[in-house]
């Protein structure tokens, strides 16, 4: 005669609670929605940002001038600054990705990310203007550019399968931004993260 194994109850409890939990776990995560993929904080700042409150004056308007020029310079290669325009434009960059980790930019690890294994590059625009209450407002925008090619590099598929060339063929190509000129590139929106982390920095003119 056969015998039938008994659980303990507190063992079939333990069992129980633990599936429960993790159904419960997996049906509350959801992942952030496809039009809005970046995070909304509640510390965001406001784009265009009012910086050196107070009635403008030559004296405050050329120090929030060198203070865009400042940042923009440690991410990117500018355009001649001119301050009589009130626009500062900088040449495309290469966007770093997680390959070159010590590049500052690209905040947010999802563009991080995209970038190591896309070639994507930015360039970023800056406007200062008198604010109509005193103070002056910046206004950031980054724009994100992927690059253009018919195939990927060194593709093989859709070739014959026997080639006269030998398999083994190590071209070494060096990546920089004045090889990327000539490349061709179309716009895909605007890096959010990076213009935050601009305007932040930017904030702090006193």
């Amino acid at each position: 005669m056969a015998t039938r194994r008994v659980v303990p109850y507190r063992l079939r409890a333990v069992a129980i609670t633990v599936c429960a939990a993790a159904l419960g776990s997996a049906g509350c995560v959801t992942a952030p929605p496809l039009d809005n993929p970046v995070t909304v904080r509640s510390t965001e700042i406001e784009n265009p940002v009012l910086v050196s409150p107070g009635q403008p004056t030559a004296e405050a308007y050329h120090e929030v001038f060198d203070k865009v020029v400042e940042v923009l310079d440690d991410y990117f290669d500018l355009q001649t600054p001119n301050p009589y325009e009130g626009r500062v434009t900088t040449k495309p960059r290469v966007a770093p990705g997680y390959e070159q980790f010590w590049k500052p930019g690209n905040p947010d690890t999802r563009q991080r990310l995209h970038a190591t294994f896309q070639s994507t590059r930015q360039t970023a625009t800056v406007e200062i203007r008198a604010g109509e209450r005193g103070g002056y407002l910046v206004y950031v925008v980054v724009e994100k550019e992927l690059e253009d090619v018919p195939r990927p590099a060194r593709a093989t598929v859709g070739n014959a399968v026997f080639q006269e060339a030998p398999t083994v063929d190590r071209q070494l190509e060096v990546v920089s931004p004045e090889t990327a000129v000539n490349r061709s590139w179309f716009k895909i929106g605007r890096d959010y993260a990076f213009e935050q982390e601009i305007l932040r920095r930017i904030r702090q003119c006193k």
